[in-house]
Formats: C-alpha cells, structure tokens, sequence
C-alpha cells in the first residue's frame, strides 16, 4: 500500500478526530489499527509526529491589526499561487486569524515529500481549526468549503 503522510492524517481525521484533536490516551492501539490497516510505520510515525507539533502552536497569538504576508521561496514552490490566494481568502473572510493563517502554512510545509493541491490544503485548514479552541464557527464555515456547500468563491 503507497500511502502518505497525508492519508494518515485523513484517516485520523474521519475516525478519531472529529470530536477532539488530541490523539486518544491509548495513542499505541490506534497506531496498531493503521497499521493493521496497511499504513507504513515510517507514515504512521510521521503523522504523529506532525499531530504533536500542530498542538505546540497553540500558544501563537493573532494580530488584530490588519496584515500584509509575504510567502518566502519555499512556500511558494511548495503552495501554488491557487492555494496561496486560497489562504489569503479565508483570512480575508475571517475563517483564518493570522495566527491559524502561519500554523496553516507551517503544517503544510510539514508535509515534507507532498505536493500541495487545493484539496488537501482545504483539509489541513480544517485539521487545523479543529484544533484550535474557540474556532467553532471558522471550522462551522470551513467544513461548507470543503464539502462544497458553498456557490464558488475565487473569481
């Protein structure tokens, strides 16, 4: 089974995840389960790892003053100019604070070895604002753009 970093993620999210972002107390079953499920130790390993940083930054905390965010060079190889405007979408329209907005782009330079689609960066924003406390609303109003639930956004 080919799987990725990101298809672990994916399989947390949709079992494990949707009620809490905390991996479970009995972390050592669930990593059992994906593996049984087919998922490479080295991913499985990765995923977590990935998890435990997305709760370190917490701790990060909004500007309220309005900001103007430059992509280095490795963000924009990385994040394509669709998913950039993307994220400055969302911020734009209060989904993302600009401190989700920097754990967003963290998280997917994370993702080492994938590319970046659209697609995926609507899931990790999603992760994301699960993860954050009091973002409710934000992850209310991303889970339509995820789904579709929403007319077409970028003009």
């Amino acid at each position: 089974m080919k799987e990725n970093i990101f298809d672990v993620l994916m399989y947390l999210f949709e079992n494990y995840m949707e009620d809490e972002i905390e991996i479970l107390p009995d972390s050592d079953a669930i990593r059992t389960e994906l593996l049984e499920a087919g998922f490479e130790s080295c991913e499985v390993n990765k995923a977590f790892d990935w998890l435990d940083s997305l709760s370190l930054q917490r701790a990060i905390k909004p500007t309220i003053a309005p900001a103007f965010r430059i992509f280095c060079s490795q963000e924009t190889a990385k994040l394509d100019l669709e998913c950039r405007n993307l994220i400055m979408f969302l911020e734009q329209n209060g989904i993302l604070n600009s401190a989700n907005r920097e754990i967003v782009i963290d998280r997917a330079m994370a993702l080492e070895n994938e590319e970046i689609s659209m697609e995926k960066l609507k899931w990790i924003v999603l992760m994301i604002l699960l993860s954050q406390p009091d973002e409710e609303i934000a992850f209310s109003r991303m889970e339509d753009i995820v789904y579709d639930l929403v007319p077409n956004y970028l003009h």
